[in-house]
């Protein structure tokens, strides 16, 4: 006869792997388990400056609230100016003020809460604001990932086939690139989130950062981390990447056509209206792509939150100042947008 154990040592046995890495979804719904005391945690604690001082919290909430309202107040006039001023009607200013729309939905994902934990002592999160939060943060980013590398095509029509330029770029065709760019987004917002929330989260609830960032979610996990971790590598591969394919396609056929002109003056005109864009994508994908694309080793919080601010709060901060300064039609709008501002409010005084 077989030996056969027994059921004691099966039943403990069910206990202990239980214990090890408890069940966390009931009825389709995640549950968060801290296996400390067996009880069902249903949020998330944010630690990133929880060990700050009083007057660091004070000095670091004065500075990002600047941050804050400044990229607010300049985000909201390239997208008021581009959809209201007449002479800003070509597809440049049309993305431009998609991209201005993108970073304010971006940085009201994380900023205020993250100023708001600055002040109280309560840091936690819950579950499903946690989701919401990643969800935004991805569906926003990708798209935005997306909408620079169509800016850039519509740098390369431009400038390299500016006879048929208005025909390619035609509103109806800048329209279906930016709901593209949403579509997209949207869509893969899905995909990263279920692959963050999938397993159970078992070993902590402490986030070290000031928002729902996945890399650092999906490690709190106790079941193994690393499938989790591959597809978003392999989806940061795809969103990252492809768009960034497309954009130096575009700038090497820009710097040819740029080489091959005759006139300086028209090399250094066409040479500044590309800077702007790049600026922009260096600083958003360099950002990016090593808070998605390294391996899970090199991240810590003390590596992670400086490139999570730059993308979070300082990029969508700086778009408007590159593209403002270095465009002589922004800086003539926003003048004529400010005066008509200054003029409607003497003339209610």
């Amino acid at each position: 006869m077989g030996h056969h154990p027994s059921p004691i040592i099966t039943t403990i046995s069910m206990i202990k792997l239980d214990q090890l890495c408890p069940l966390s979804w009931d009825f389709g719904r995640p549950q968060v388990v801290d296996t400390r005391n067996g009880s069902t945690v249903t949020e998330f604690i944010l630690v990133s400056f929880e060990q700050s001082s009083p007057s660091t919290r004070a000095l670091l909430f004065a500075l990002f609230l600047t941050l804050y309202s400044l990229a607010m107040a300049m985000n909201g006039l390239i997208i008021f100016i581009t959809w209201t001023d007449p002479r800003l009607n070509s597809p440049m200013y049309f993305f431009l003020g998609h991209l201005s729309f993108l970073d304010v939905c971006f940085i009201t994902t994380t900023i205020p809460q993250m100023l708001v934990h600055l002040v109280i002592k309560n840091h936690t999160l819950t579950f499903a604001s946690c989701l919401t939060q990643m969800y935004l943060v991805f569906g926003v980013g990708v798209a935005e990932c997306i909408l620079l590398a169509f800016m850039a095509y519509d740098r390369y029509v431009a400038i390299c086939h500016p006879l048929s330029y208005a025909q390619i770029m035609s509103r109806q065709v800048c329209v279906r690139l930016v709901s593209t760019a949403w579509f997209f987004g949207l869509i893969n917002g899905i995909l990263l989130d279920y692959m963050t929330f999938r397993g159970p989260f078992c070993r902590d609830n402490h986030i070290e950062n000031f928002f729902c960032e996945a890399p650092i979610v999906i490690a709190l996990s106790c079941g193994d981390p690393q499938f989790s971790l591959r597809v978003i590598f392999a989806d940061a591969i795809v969103v990252l990447l492809s768009p960034m394919v497309l954009i130096v396609i575009s700038y090497a056929h820009i710097l040819a056509s740029i080489l091959g002109r005759n006139s300086s003056s028209r090399r250094g005109k066409t040479f500044s209206t590309c800077a702007s864009h790049l600026t922009v994508v260096i600083f958003f994908y360099t950002s990016a792509m090593f808070s998605y694309m390294n391996p899970r080793s090199t991240h810590g919080p003390d590596k992670d939150k400086p490139f999570s601010l730059l993308y979070t709060i300082i990029t969508p901060m700086c778009n408007p100042v590159i593209y403002s300064f270095r465009n002589k039609e922004m800086k003539g709008a926003m003048a004529r947008a400010l005066g008509r501002s200054s003029l409607s409010q003497a003339e209610s005084v």
